[in-house]
């Protein structure tokens, strides 16, 4: 459900240095133009395939992109986390969405209309260069992944995305346990392996005392043992 922002939410550019650098007539103009969107856990927020009509920010929650593949088995492309932009790739290109996207908990998300974003991108050229920064950074990761997850073998993927989720969420005040708890289902999804794969591996990391597991909350013993397992592939 969206609604206009009332007087009391933050505006985009207190949010994010990105949106900082409008004018105050642009400032203005975004406000006639933007929405909040509360999301449930497990709701989607757009599907592939659809025609995007809002460019959208995270300002709370977490959210997984993610496409679906054969055997209606998902892969997880990423995982955001509060600030992060997307939505804005097929609205650039004028593309359908290639992807789908998730709320994985409780999510804020501001959506932008098309009109508003692309008028803003053609007449601001710091706030252009800012979004080509950001689409440069994405597209770096993007490789980056399609690499590791194409030639490292089980125990590096899933080594790998355990590092990924602790430098993205961080961790809890015990200063080891994650704060993010996945499903073993879509932990294999971001590992790319099936979740039969996961859970041996998972356990795996247990018996050799590199992570202890407590239902979905994963504690990291031996982060450096989980680097060179990454590292390795």
């Amino acid at each position: 459900m969206g609604r206009k922002q009332s007087q009391e939410e933050k505006k985009l550019w207190e949010l994010s240095p990105v949106w900082a650098v409008l004018t105050p007539e642009e400032k203005e103009f975004l406000e006639e133009n933007v929405t909040v969107h509360y999301f449930k856990k497990n709701e989607l927020i757009h599907c592939e395939g659809e025609q995007p009509t809002h460019m959208m920010v995270l300002t709370k929650g977490k959210v997984k992109v993610f496409k679906e593949g054969v055997s209606n088995r998902n892969q997880i492309i990423r995982m955001l986390k509060p600030f992060e932009h997307f939505g804005y790739r097929a609205m650039i290109a004028d593309e359908t969405y290639n992807t789908s996207v998730c709320a994985f908990e409780m999510s804020t998300v501001y959506m932008v209309t098309r009109n508003a974003f692309l008028t803003l991108l053609k007449n601001n050229t710091q706030f252009c260069y800012l979004f080509l920064i950001e689409m440069a950074k994405d597209l770096g990761a993007s490789d980056t992944r399609s690499v590791n997850l194409t030639q490292k073998h089980i125990r590096g993927r899933l080594a790998e995305a355990l590092l990924f989720l602790k430098k993205s969420y961080g961790l809890e005040e015990d200063g080891a346990t994650i704060s993010m708890y996945m499903s073993r289902e879509d932990l294999a999804n971001l590992s790319n392996m099936t979740t039969s794969n996961a859970i041996r591996t998972l356990s795996n990391f247990a018996a050799e005392g590199i992570i202890s597991i407590d239902g979905r909350k994963i504690k990291i013993l031996e982060e450096s043992r989980l680097v060179k397992i990454s590292r390795m592939g």
